[in-house]
């Protein structure tokens, strides 16, 4: 699995300007209503679920990564964007270290089985190249 099987075909890896999470999620989000994957009128109501699932638990797992992710009635289908950030963004990390690749997906409320197939399938690709995020990812 590469990120273009998870995010498709011309998946983009957004330079995040981002100098904290939320600020990333925004970004992240503001991507996807750009390439019309979320509505603009849902923008808010999206990064609202996302930054509520960030405050229940980081989703900075470790190795210059972070998931932010949620389940939202306002998506058909999952919906994700890529960021990188040249300096690192403070995430809440469970190691301590830096963000520097954000990866930031929305799944259809109720899809729970997508929602872990999606998270599995992020995690195979991180622990497969887990050698090379090492501290600079």
């Amino acid at each position: 699995m590469d990120l273009n099987d998870f995010f498709g075909p011309e998946t983009k890896v957004v330079d995040l300007k981002a100098e904290n999470r939320w600020e990333a999620i925004d970004e992240l989000i503001g991507y996807l209503v750009s390439i019309q994957k979320i509505k603009p009128e849902h923008r808010d109501a999206i990064v609202e679920s996302v930054k509520k699932r960030e405050s229940s638990m980081t989703t900075g797992i470790g190795f210059g990564v972070g998931i932010p992710h949620a389940s939202s009635d306002l998506v058909s289908g999952l919906v994700g964007a890529v960021g990188r950030s040249r300096r690192g963004i403070n995430f809440d990390t469970l190691d301590g270290k830096l963000v520097k690749i954000v990866l930031l997906f929305v799944v259809p409320k109720g899809q729970f089985q997508q929602h872990v197939h999606a998270l599995a399938n992020v995690a195979r690709f991180l622990h497969r190249f887990k050698e090379d995020l090492g501290d600079a990812p």
